[in-house]
Formats: structure tokens, C-alpha cells, sequence
């Protein structure tokens, strides 16, 4: 397992936009070894799967809530995974989390063994 660290959340206005960023912390390691993902939850609700990259970035994956407005990539100057959240709407808001999977691709939460604190994303309608 690795430590991760989110950053980027914030509040905004609706329609507005967010980037959120997650790297990681533990030394010796990337986040270029790992498939990569952003998952969030909202108060009352359960973990929900936002968007994937797979280790090799060639494939990513999204809930059918943020197609067309997120994107998943990778920033490998930066060693960072990052999430750019455009048009967000009040529904978006929740806490963000990034994970990390030792498999080349992966799409459960169970495939993930290493999470962040997670970041607070609050959209103001």
C-alpha cells in the first residue's frame, strides 16, 4: 500500500470548474505504477466510482454522471493523477477520493488497496 494526498477541493459555484490533484506520498514509489482512480460520496450515500486510468493511461473510464464534464489523466512531469471537473452542478458535491490498484486496469472499489484522505468538493447552487 501506498499514502496518497489529494488536493484541489474547494467550493465553487455551480457550473463552475475544479481540478483536483493526487500524488503520492510514500517514498520509492508512483503513481505511474498503479491503475488510478477518483471516487467520491456524498453524505447519506455510498462510495461511488467517478472516473479510472488505467497504468498505462491508454484507457480510462467514467460514471455516466460526469461524462463530458470530468476528465481523468496523468501528469507525469508532476508524478500526479488529476481530475478536471468542469460544468459541476450541486449533485457533485462530496468528499473526492484517489486510489490506487496494483492492477493494470481496474474498475471496483475492491481493486483498490490504497486511498486518500479525500478532498471536500461542495458545488453552491
Amino acid at each position: 500500500q501506498v499514502q496518497l494526498v489529494e488536493s484541489g477541493g474547494g467550493l465553487v459555484q455551480a457550473g463552475g470548474s475544479l481540478r483536483l490533484s493526487c500524488s503520492c506520498a510514500t517514498s520509492g514509489h508512483s503513481v505511474r505504477n498503479y491503475a488510478m482512480a477518483w471516487f467520491r460520496q456524498a453524505p447519506g450515500r455510498e462510495r461511488e466510482l467517478v472516473a479510472t486510468i488505467s497504468r498505462n493511461a491508454g484507457s480510462t473510464r467514467y460514471a455516466d454522471s460526469v461524462k463530458g464534464r470530468f476528465t481523468i489523466s496523468r501528469d507525469n512531469a508532476k508524478n500526479t493523477v488529476d481530475l478536471q471537473m468542469n460544468a459541476l452542478n450541486a449533485e457533485d458535491t462530496a468528499i473526492y477520493y484517489c486510489a490506487a490498484s496494483n492492477y493494470i486496469y481496474a474498475y471496483r472499489p475492491d481493486e483498490y488497496k490504497s486511498w486518500g484522505q479525500g478532498t471536500q468538493v461542495t458545488v453552491s447552487s
